[in-house]
């Protein structure tokens, strides 16, 4: 994603007249990121109003009934299927073998791409949009930035389309910085960091700003602050996360075999409605958090500290991770980032419901931490994330440490994420 390498290798030693060029694409490229993003969530409300609000109350059915989730869960299944067969470009890339950007797609594959996202969105799938935006952002990005500035490297237009989609996902361009440098580990490229990050960072704060100014998203789970934290916490933070980064490589090792027994149906009309089957009766057995993409279910989940019990916080927990395995196997196209992020809390809040002694923003920014650097292996975007989630100043530097014996556990492990072949990246 190095974006200046070209423009710098033409003019070097003059960084000001190479970065300041940049500046109105990577606006332009930071608030039409968000705008799409936004309007693909917007659509996505609406319909799941309709379909768990609207419908069943016309029916006379609870809306989150076990009945009512089957039968929605494989309903999108269908209505994702008959996307993926019928629609031109088939929605992309199978979400399996994709993760946060990748080489650009023709534009033909965008729209099936974005509604296959937003049916998925409302139907309660545990997956998120992170992936299929940040891919339709790049291709769109790369397609009308090639024709209005044929001159400006196609690479630029995937690096800043990648960062501004990140920026508006997170609500802040801090997370695609910090998804941009550990991207550049390695990569060769004329000038300093900041010189190569110039231009993504203005995309992803236009982006951001976008986001905050039409939607003033929020990762505040209104946790207990941790004002004062010490040695326990520091130990109680390094367990539960080394803990939750075991429990999500269990995915991670079931994922091929899962992704393998639905590639056997073959076709996109049995794998993503057997999916969609799995997912209802799933849902019907964890309950209404453990459906759709999970940032709001977690604030639901965290408002309640101590109201839950360990039986109810331990169903909750497997039936997401299962849930997660499931949507990212059978054929939906989605991101597994916020999904994760459910199943690190209510990890979290399991312990410390059997472990009281626990903090509860330590139990639940370690579980999310854990396992997200085990599902993702993003670790800026895990400490990132685990660290918002906690609100609190304290937290960081425990989180920081926490990260280092549970990348032990994850590193060299299989992800979930899968190569073309079929076989997990490690």
């Amino acid at each position: 994603m190095a974006v200046t390498d070209s423009l710098s290798a033409e003019i070097p030693g003059t960084p000001f007249r190479v970065l300041l060029p940049q500046v109105l694409p990577a606006l332009v490229v930071g608030v039409a990121a968000s705008l799409l993003f936004l309007g693909i969530s917007a659509a996505a409300e609406k319909l799941r109003d309709v379909l768990w609000g609207t419908l069943p109350d016309a029916l006379g059915i609870g809306g989150f009934s076990a009945l009512w989730t089957i039968v929605m869960l494989t309903a999108s299944g269908v209505a994702v299927g008959l996307v993926v067969w019928k629609v031109p470009g088939h929605a992309g890339p199978d979400s399996a073998s994709t993760g946060l950007g990748g080489a650009p797609m023709a534009p033909g594959v965008v729209p099936g791409l974005l509604v296959a996202t937003a049916l998925a969105l409302a139907g309660g799938v545990s997956l998120g949009p992170e992936n299929p935006i940040i891919a339709a952002n790049i291709a769109l990005a790369y397609w009308l930035g090639r024709r209005a500035q044929p001159a400006v490297p196609g690479a630029m237009w995937v690096s800043l389309a990648s960062a501004a989609t990140i920026g508006a996902l997170f609500g802040t361009p801090v997370a695609a910085a910090l998804v941009i440098s550990e991207a550049l580990v390695g990569r060769p490229g004329h000038g300093s960091l900041w010189d190569r990050l110039f231009a993504p960072l203005v995309a992803a704060g236009a982006g951001a700003m976008t986001t905050t100014l039409l939607a003033h998203p929020s990762f505040d789970m209104s946790l207990p602050a941790l004002t004062d934290p010490g040695w326990g916490d520091l130990s109680a933070a390094m367990v539960v996360a080394t803990a939750a980064a075991l429990f999500g490589l269990l995915s991670c090792y079931a994922f091929p075999h899962a992704h393998r027994a639905f590639r056997r149906l073959r076709h996109p009309m049995l794998m993503l409605p057997v999916g969609g089957l799995v997912l209802g009766l799933l849902g019907a057995l964890g309950g209404h958090l453990t459906l759709f993409k999970g940032l709001e279910e977690v604030r639901e989940l965290t408002s309640n500290i101590g109201g839950w019990s360990s039986g109810e916080l331990a169903r909750m927990t497997v039936v997401k991770l299962a849930a997660l395995l499931i949507a990212a196997s059978c054929g939906f196209r989605g991101g597994r980032i916020f999904p994760a992020v459910f199943v690190g809390a209510a990890f979290g809040l399991l312990v410390q419901a059997l472990v009281p002694e626990i903090h509860p923003a330590v139990a639940v920014s370690a579980g999310v931490l854990g396992v997200l650097l085990a599902t993702t292996r993003q670790g800026w975007v895990s400490l990132f994330t685990a660290a918002v989630i906690a609100a609190t100043p304290a937290m960081l530097a425990l989180l920081c440490l926490a990260s280092l014996p549970a990348w032990l556990v994850v590193t060299g492990r299989p992800q979930l994420e899968l190569d073309d072949s079929g076989a997990p990246l490690r």
